[in-house]
Order: structure tokens, then C-alpha cells, then sequence
């Protein structure tokens, strides 16, 4: 028997949703050319499957959530994501801080600062780069105001300039979204 996961892990959950996914043989060529833009070589997933029942707004959320994820200018890849490894902390969205926590793990061949997020939560002691760009995108997770200005100059103490902290606004932000609509459409499990 399953059973939903509360903690955090790297190790990366199942996730199953709480409606029936799009059935991908019966799906509609609107819904197929939406799970197209999808940046995942692993097929299609669950999430993006439950996504396709509204295929106008996942031919948007796909691209989008690609360029804020994956641009090739601005932050680094794994500041990209250690900011939405923070936003999902702050959200208790188990599923995305896996795989994000992954992924920075994969891009930085360094586990010390997921452990030490995972251990800690917000309280968390990193280096001075990264306490930088976890500590601004878990406030602005938080609440927005929760981000002052002494956070986005610690920002640019630490050597971002200003494409980089607005890829990093982008990243905690849209997983402030993509935690929410995770939560309400379904929940990690281990098999």
C-alpha cells in the first residue's frame, strides 16, 4: 500500500492525482499538441496528463515555466533551482522540492546544501552566495512584502545582476503557483 510522503526528500515521489488523467490514446489533438511543449524526455507525466484537461492553459504554463526554468541567459540552472527548491519548502510541496532538490544536486554534484535545507528548513546555514538566493526566494514565498529591499541588495552583494535576481523572482514565484496547483490536484506518494 502507498502512502503520502510529509517529508522532505530527494528521493523523488510518486505523484497521483486526485481526478483521472487525460487518457493520452483518446486525447484530443488540442490536448496532444498542448503535452508537446512539455520539457521532459521521460514521457508524459501524470501532472502534465491532469494539466491536459485544460489543454489553452497548459500551452501556456509549458513554455513558460520552460523559458523561467531552463533560459539560457541570466541565473545559473541550479540557482534557478534552489530558489524553487526554497518556494517549496516555504509551500511543504514535497513533490517539487524533490525533484528540484534533484536537480541541483545533479547540476552542482553537491549534496551538502540540499541536506542542510532539508535538515534546517528556512533556517538553513549555506554559504554566502546561496543563503543569499535561498533567504530571498523563501521570503518572498513567504508573502511577497516578506521580500524588503535589504534582500535584494544582499542579492546584489553576493554578485547578482539584475537579469539574475529577476530570473530568480521568476522562479519562486511561479513555484508559488505550481506548488499550489500541485496541492489541489493531487499528492506525492511512496510506493
Amino acid at each position: 500500500m502507498s502512502e503520502v510522503v510529509h517529508t522532505f526528500t530527494t528521493t523523488i515521489p510518486r505523484w497521483q492525482p486526485y481526478v483521472v488523467p487525460v487518457d493520452l490514446a483518446t486525447a484530443t489533438d488540442e490536448q496532444r499538441a498542448a503535452m508537446q511543449v512539455t520539457p521532459s524526455s521521460k514521457g508524459i507525466s501524470p501532472y502534465v496528463l491532469t494539466l491536459a484537461h485544460d489543454p489553452e492553459s497548459l500551452a501556456v504554463r509549458s513554455p513558460l515555466f520552460n523559458l523561467i526554468m531552463y533560459g539560457r541567459d541570466g541565473l545559473a540552472g541550479s540557482e534557478r533551482e534552489l530558489g524553487a527548491v526554497a518556494a517549496s519548502v516555504v509551500n511543504r510541496c514535497v513533490y517539487c522540492a524533490a525533484v528540484h532538490a534533484s536537480r541541483f544536486n545533479h547540476l552542482t554534484k553537491r549534496t551538502d546544501v540540499i541536506e542542510a535545507v532539508f535538515a534546517d528548513g528556512l533556517e538553513a546555514t549555506l554559504d554566502e552566495h546561496l543563503q543569499a538566493i535561498f533567504d530571498f526566494s523563501a521570503r518572498l514565498s513567504t508573502t511577497p512584502p516578506e521580500a524588503t529591499v535589504a534582500d535584494a541588495q544582499a542579492l546584489a552583494d553576493v554578485g547578482l545582476n539584475e537579469l539574475e535576481c529577476l530570473d530568480l523572482v521568476l522562479s519562486a514565484a511561479i513555484f508559488g503557483w505550481a506548488n499550489r496547483l500541485m496541492h489541489t490536484l493531487g499528492e506525492p506518494m511512496m510506493d
